[in-house]
């Protein structure tokens, strides 16, 4: 008789479904277990209009959807990667991570040489509206929210806007003027790209049967990018960003970066290393004590 299929809870947008089948497909064909969506509504899908950030930042998508688990109406809760707070509740664990997508930012509408001065670029992220700032400080920028068929739709309305290229290749969605900017020019969010599945810290073989769908590279980078985020205090306020891939040389290179809203300050290190954890707290740490990365975290309200 076939294991039962698990219930893995997602957001309901269609990118948050598509990664759900994702999910699904590996998890069948690495060992022969179906998965089924559990549809949860989280705050950050229910104030559609309200900044991310205004809400709290992260933790807006993920948080009932972890409830779900927690409370047993699901098995599994499958998020983009993206959107997790650097530390996992208590009573789930951080099970899977499968090969990463592209971690990539892109801009649709207009290329990033070709904004005309004093151009409107639209984007509810403010680790995007600093790096652009700082890269064009004549830019003027516009909140953008919503489904990723909603910001498209938007589109036309501003010179550009800025979106997660992954989202528009696992969507099928090729816009007409696309613009995909490398990790080493526009650093990426945390995660960004990659797909996290969590389950309950006590369900032994799950855990066990998750691994199946574990991919190691993808996992150590994405570790060292949580480990950043962890090491600058939890989900600060600031505009942060890290990118970890593995490195020529062996082991891990990581790229972490902190901003000030406005963009005006900005602060990146580069370093390589061979334990995720490790890497990721020292390029925060010296962001925080030796590039002035306190001194910005003490001006942020």
């Amino acid at each position: 008789m076939a294991p039962r299929p698990l219930k893995a809870a997602t957001r309901g947008s269609a990118l948050a479904r598509r990664q759900t089948s994702i999910m699904a497909g590996l998890l069948s064909e690495a060992c022969g277990v179906a998965a089924e969506p559990v549809i949860v509504s989280t705050a950050g899908d229910r104030q559609p209009d309200d900044p991310i950030h205004a809400m709290g930042g992260k933790g807006v998508f993920v948080k009932e959807v972890q409830a779900a688990v927690l409370d047993g109406r699901a098995d599994i809760a499958v998020h983009s990667a993206k959107d997790l707070p650097s530390s996992t509740p208590e009573g789930l664990v951080l099970a899977a991570v499968p090969r990463r997508g592209d971690p990539r930012d892109a801009l649709v509408g207009c290329r990033l040489a070709e904004l005309p001065a004093g151009a409107t670029v639209a984007t509810g992220s403010v680790r995007r509206k600093a790096q652009l700032a700082w890269t064009r400080p004549d830019l003027a920028f516009a909140e953008l929210r919503g489904n990723i068929a909603t910001r498209l739709n938007k589109a036309a309305a501003f010179n550009a806007i800025v979106m997660a290229a992954a989202a528009l290749q696992r969507l099928g969605l090729e816009p007409d003027v696309l613009d995909v900017l490398e990790p080493d020019v526009f650093v990426p969010q945390v995660g960004q790209g990659a797909i996290a599945v969590e389950c309950r810290a006590d369900d032994r073989d799950l855990l066990q049967t998750l691994l199946a769908i574990e991919h190691e590279p993808t996992r150590r980078a994405v570790d060292a990018e949580r480990a950043f985020l962890a090491e600058l205090g939890g989900d600060c306020s600031l505009p942060a960003g890290a990118h970890a891939a593995d490195a020529s040389t062996g082991g891990l290179e990581l790229t972490g970066l902190l901003a000030s809203p406005d963009g005006r300050v900005l602060i990146r290190d580069t370093r390589r290393g061979r334990d995720p954890v490790t890497l990721g707290r020292a390029v925060a740490r010296h962001l925080l004590d030796d590039c002035g990365g306190r001194t910005l975290l003490e001006r942020t309200p």
